[in-house]
């Protein structure tokens, strides 16, 4: 295992990438900042905890390790953390979701370096990240195939049907990470459709290995992370993280307001100072950057 950082170090790049991920979607008057927040934690922990091999200066090479954005409406939390890692230049967060920008709503494999599935269409992430673990056998590779979903998209048939596939074809070194928020659109998911729970029982009666830790408790997330390249060896793992839609900004935490809808100005502000961006540095950006004024 690579020297990674420690958990305060982690926790600090966390909080800086909640803060550019907020910046991004606020200058882009849209995006969804509930979800982006909720899986900040896990997405941290996989690409600066050690776990993914892939290199910003190729990021298509065939050896890497292949990460699926299954929620892709989190795209705003996910290009942060490719631009912390140098696909691209930070300045272009400030570009979310405008006319000629790479930086789609929902993430995109054709513009954006780093990106190995256009998502958005939920449900569809874990039978791309099956399809692509069972290359890895074909072509005699040995990277792993992790998929980032959501809670919601869990009452689509087709993750039911790539969970069960898995088990089928034997499949090794795939990793599914669940956002589980328990929020999607505009309400609570148990008052969508709370079919989906036990989350854990449905897994392991298609064969999978599950673990649930805490989704914002990085000692869990990178015990859960350990375990999973172990286990992934003989078989798929799900790993289901209970975390907090929005968490880091108080009025957004745990509220289905916000799955979808970019601050206002005041908010904005009020969100910055909640992860501790000082007065100064909020108006040197509004300045800056807000096109709004």
């Amino acid at each position: 295992m690579v020297s990674r950082p420690s958990i305060q170090e982690l926790q600090e790049i966390a909080r800086r990438a909640r803060i550019e991920t907020i910046k991004a979607i606020y200058l882009a008057g849209s995006g969804h900042p509930g979800g982006s927040l909720s899986i900040m934690d896990l997405l941290v922990a996989l690409y600066f905890g050690g776990y993914v091999n892939v290199d910003p200066k190729n990021p298509y090479k065939p050896d890497r390790d292949r990460v699926i954005l299954s929620k892709g409406h989190a795209a705003p939390a996910f290009y942060t953390i490719l631009a912390f890692k140098g696909f691209f230049d930070k300045e272009l967060l400030y570009t979310l979701r405008q006319l000629g920008s790479p930086l789609q709503g929902h993430v995109s494999r054709k513009h954006t370096p780093g990106v190995e599935a256009s998502t958005g269409s939920l449900g569809q992430g874990l039978s791309i990240a099956l399809g692509m673990a069972l290359k890895a056998r074909v072509d005699g590779l040995d990277y792993r195939t992790y998929a980032l979903l959501s809670d919601g998209e869990l009452q689509e048939g087709m993750t039911w049907e790539a969970a069960m596939t898995a088990k089928h074809f034997k499949a090794k070194r795939l990793i599914a990470v669940i956002d589980n928020n328990n929020i999607q659109l505009d309400d609570f998911v148990p008052k969508v459709n709370s079919g989906i729970y036990p989350i854990e029982d449905k897994f392991q009666a298609c064969g999978w290995h599950t673990i649930t830790i805490d989704g914002h408790d990085y000692n869990q997330i990178l015990e859960a992370y350990d375990e999973a390249l172990k286990v992934s060896e003989e078989k798929p793992v799900a790993i289901r993280a209970i975390t907090v839609k929005g968490k880091g900004v108080k009025f957004m935490e745990n509220t289905p307001a916000w799955h979808g809808k970019a601050p206002d100005r005041e908010k904005f502000i009020e969100a910055m100072k909640d992860l501790g961006v000082s007065e100064k540095e909020i108006e040197e950006f509004l300045s800056k950057y807000d096109r709004k004024n």
